[in-house]
């Protein structure tokens, strides 16, 4: 028997009218099943100890079950790549940070599989962490515009260290070389806390570090702080200048968090998602958490973090190209 064109179309149509509900209702209905949220770094670090304080509570405003699962490895790129292929049902979403998404695409890009513009749908930023440039005690300076004037007297004699090659640590550095017109030497560690031992042993001269680090040797005075990567001072650390009072106008540099889906997750899930995460955000016990550490709370629109991520791609890639910097 033939089907004409005509019946064929009404048809199909009305099997899209009858389906039409069904779709609406899988977005109202969510979330029925608990949520997996993927951190593309490994367990017990400031990154995941962070979300896994959020999950608990975005689980309680989602009244689900928020499921935190570590895949860590190539800075960042496996779990991302993970969060990118998973199915966009809204039941996995993750971690979205600064190295697997505005720095290794440039600095790595043999390793990332995934298009941050094509494959990611950004939700929320979480958090902005300010960076503390202390030196040790035994460099002979007291100030920004003084290690300035130091690093331009002996040219690369300075060794800053960091976690490794382009962490927010590093490029901070590679930043501050670039704005200071001077030559720095870097010093890759595997991971902060060497390099913030060496720091205080007097191995290295300088270090950008977090925050959350770096406050224990401030307080027991074996580092000085002399400048903060923050647009304002940090409450924290009221009498340390940021790096733009220092004479560096326009400087920022943070590391940062957010949260992702896979792109094509429907925006009825990623609008209630936002609206779960920007209400957690507020709350005192979190901005209290916060402020200790010396983070500071983002929040605003999934176009918000969208833009802010292809800001923040722009300004590394420069810094990157600039600075010659390459994965040895």
């Amino acid at each position: 028997m033939k089907i004409s064109s005509k019946s064929l179309l009404a048809i199909l149509v009305g099997a899209l009218t009858v389906m039409a509900p069904s779709i609406a209702s899988a977005d109202d209905n969510w979330p029925s099943r608990p949520i997996t949220l993927v951190i593309p770094y490994a367990a017990g670090g400031f990154a995941d100890t962070r979300m896994r304080m959020l999950a608990k509570e975005v689980g309680e405003e989602l009244k689900a079950n928020v499921v935190v699962e570590n895949k860590a490895g190539a800075g960042g790129v496996i779990g991302t790549a993970y969060i990118a292929k998973a199915k966009p049902d809204g039941y996995t979403i993750g971690s979205g940070n600064l190295a697997p998404l505005s720095v290794n695409p440039t600095l790595m890009p043999a390793n990332v599989s995934y298009d941050v513009q094509k494959d990611i749908a950004p939700i929320i930023l979480v958090e902005e962490s300010p960076l503390i440039l202390n030196v040790n005690n035994a460099v002979p300076v007291q100030n920004v515009q003084e290690l300035i004037e130091l690093a331009k007297k002996e040219p690369g004699a300075l060794r800053f260290g960091s976690s490794g090659v382009g962490g927010a640590h590093h490029l901070s550095g590679e930043l501050f070389a670039e704005d200071a017109d001077i030559k720095l030497t870097h010093v890759p560690y595997r991971g902060g806390a060497p390099a913030a031992t060496d720091l205080m042993a007097g191995h290295i001269d300088m270090m950008f570090e977090m925050g959350y680090a770096a406050m224990p040797a401030i307080d027991a005075k074996k580092v000085k702080p002399i400048a903060v990567t923050s647009a304002k001072r940090l409450a924290l650390l009221p009498d340390v200048p940021t790096l733009a009072e220092a004479g560096l106008p326009g400087f920022e540099s943070y590391n940062w968090q957010g949260i992702i889906a896979p792109a094509g997750t429907p925006e009825p899930i990623i609008q209630k998602l936002n609206a779960a995460f920007n209400k957690v955000l507020q709350k005192p016990e979190v901005i209290k958490a916060f402020d200790e550490t010396g983070g500071q709370i983002g929040g605003g629109t999934p176009e918000d973090f969208s833009k802010f991520i292809e800001s923040e791609t722009n300004k590394w890639k420069e810094v990157i190209e600039k600075g010659g910097v390459t994965i040895s």
